[in-house]
């Protein structure tokens, strides 16, 4: 049986975006509302500026003590996000989250659309498991580098 894909895995199959004019708090409320842990940032062609999830939200207003109702998206979002394609498989889409500290994958389809995000919580507990022994085996054999 084949590997499952980050887009068969997706538990959304909807791009939950926002211009970058959006506050923070209407990306908050957004993502309440899509009961989703991030809101892509999108410029009106629906070209992909950045992403903004919980931690951001966490991190970058709240601990900051920044208003969300006057601070932009654009002001806080994860810029250039790194993107998968359809295709790519599960555990090598964690493994990309693992190594790179981040939940959350911006899916990009043919000629630059957007399919949506795939979460870590979209992953079973057996490709996050495969996932976290190759990311020890890649810091080990790192190690033994030098």
């Amino acid at each position: 049986m084949s590997e499952r894909t980050v887009f068969q895995s997706m538990s959304q199959k909807h791009v939950v975006s926002l211009g970058p004019q959006a506050t923070v708090w209407e990306a908050a409320c957004m993502m309440t509302g899509a009961n989703c842990g991030s809101v892509l940032i999108v410029d009106t062609p629906g070209k992909l500026l950045g992403i903004v999830t919980e931690r951001d939200l966490m991190t970058r207003v709240l601990a900051k003590a920044l208003s969300p109702d006057k601070t932009l998206v654009s002001d806080v979002m994860t810029k250039n996000p790194h993107c998968v394609t359809p295709e790519t498989p599960v555990s090598d889409a964690v493994l990309i989250m693992i190594e790179r500290g981040f939940r959350h994958l911006p899916i990009m389809g043919p000629h630059g659309k957007l399919l949506g995000v795939f979460s870590v919580r979209d992953a079973l507990p057996r490709e996050v498991g495969a996932a976290v022994s190759m990311a020890e085996f890649n810091e080990q054999v790192n190690d033994a580098r030098g």
